[in-house]
């Protein structure tokens, strides 16, 4: 996770800002991010049943690979002259594509290692935040050097070396059947009567139906739907917009986004030590209070880099305790067997925004300028998190969960490093 992470992290500076200086245009900025995201949200929703079936290791690999190859295709073009911006656009839906699988194949073996470390959900769930956070925070600081030193097509191309590297070592390093109990094949959910296994269309109804049954689950991914909407918005649109008029360049993005990266894997490591002993909700909206508006609200104000980065870093160690506790009380309520539909499922579901986001912010800010959409993203974002905490499902996280046998989270894209953990950072 935290090579494949990382890489992510680099081309989150570099993609950006190579569609942005090249093109000068920040509406096809955006359509780079919903051509990258919409495969990600499609493929990965239906992945899950494949993913419990067939394994997350194989998965994992095979996927990784995919998207190196995608990744590494963009500066290779680019040199030889054939890069168009369609053909852009079809290589990086085709990253996002092998992407969403890969990252799935990852969140569904963390419950496993889980019980082979013997600790807490909650614990597991904050190291595995801290690894995404730190992998991002790494990754963030050096696309933003990269681009800066040596443009971003030198950045792209360590992205796909990353993945590359991802891919042998899930593949040379994990035992074959990791991902299920015990290491065993993969189960078949055969009736006791010998009765043939559920098909695909069968197993991806049981994930559908036991979200929809689970009024807890479908809170928490509306909720983080709209602020992944808001945060892939920020970050593949507004922030390179922010770095480009006001001068700061991409080595400012690298900085931010590394500042509140850290600051989120500080957060993160606290809550695994303690978040199994906090009253959650209180945790979660606190968090959620910290990580969302603040970072809309100094870029409107057009504040100093100083107190950019100060805001962000505040912003980050908050996010940092959102998602351990919304992971493991997510964890506590899927099923073992599964593990791999209901998080995709969930995934897709509260990533449905992401690849809208960039998409309606380049056009926004192409219509009325950056200061108003900061502004309205910020207070859509302070709205939707403090009205959520009304809601009385939210009660639910403060109770022991139902000890179905663990599972994964749906997934959020942290604010300004994006990976894939759950909540607002």
């Amino acid at each position: 996770m935290a090579v494949s992470l990382t890489g992510t992290g680099i081309s989150v500076v570099a993609l950006p800002w190579f569609v942005l200086v090249t093109t000068g245009s920040a509406a096809q900025t955006g359509l780079v991010a919903f051509f990258q995201m919409t495969p990600y949200v499609v493929v990965k929703a239906f992945t899950g049943p494949l993913v419990d079936r067939t394994g997350p290791r194989t998965i994992s690999w095979t996927t990784d690979l995919a998207s190196a190859t995608a990744a590494a295709s963009i500066p290779l073009l680019h040199a030889l002259d054939l890069l168009s911006f369609p053909l852009l656009l079809v290589l990086v839906a085709l990253i996002g594509a092998a992407r969403g699988p890969g990252d799935l194949a990852k969140e569904v073996m963390v419950p496993e290692a889980a019980e082979r470390g013997r600790v807490p959900l909650e614990r597991a769930t904050g190291l595995s935040g801290a690894t995404e956070r730190l992998a991002s925070t790494v990754g963030l600081a050096v696309g933003g050097s990269l681009v800066a030193l040596l443009g971003p097509l030198a950045a792209l191309a360590v992205n796909a070396g990353c993945f590359a590297l991802g891919s042998v070592i899930i593949g040379l390093a994990l035992p074959r059947g990791t991902g299920h109990p015990a290491g065993e094949a993969p189960p078949r959910d055969a009736a006791p009567d010998g009765a043939p296994e559920p098909g695909y269309w069968q197993r991806f109804g049981e994930g559908f139906t036991f979200l929809r049954r689970d009024p807890l689950l479908l809170t928490v991914i509306v909720v983080i739907g709209i602020t992944n909407l808001l945060d892939a918005a920020f970050t593949s649109v507004l922030v390179p917009v922010w770095a480009k008029e006001t001068g700061s360049g991409p080595a400012a993005i690298g900085l931010m986004g590394s500042v509140m990266g850290a600051a989120a894997v500080g957060g993160s490591l606290i809550a695994a030590a303690v978040a199994h002993r906090l009253r959650r909700r209180t945790v979660v909206f606190a968090g959620f209070l910290l990580a969302g508006a603040p970072r809309f609200l100094v870029l409107f104000l057009d504040a100093p880099l100083g107190a950019v980065v100060a805001v962000f870093a505040v912003s980050g160690f908050g996010a940092g305790f959102v998602n351990p506790v919304l992971g493991a009380v997510l964890v506590e309520r899927v099923p073992r067997r599964m593990l791999g539909r209901v998080s995709a499922l969930g995934d897709a579901l509260s990533w449905s925004g992401i690849p809208l986001g960039g998409l309606i912010a380049g056009a926004a800010v192409t219509a009325v300028g950056l200061g108003p959409v900061l502004l309205v993203c910020g207070a859509a974002y302070f709205l939707t998190t403090n009205l959520a905490a009304l809601r009385p499902e939210w009660r639910e996280m403060d109770r022991p969960g139902p000890s179905r046998g663990g599972g994964s989270p749906p997934s959020a894209r942290p604010a300004a490093a994006p990976s894939r953990p759950i909540g607002a950072g």
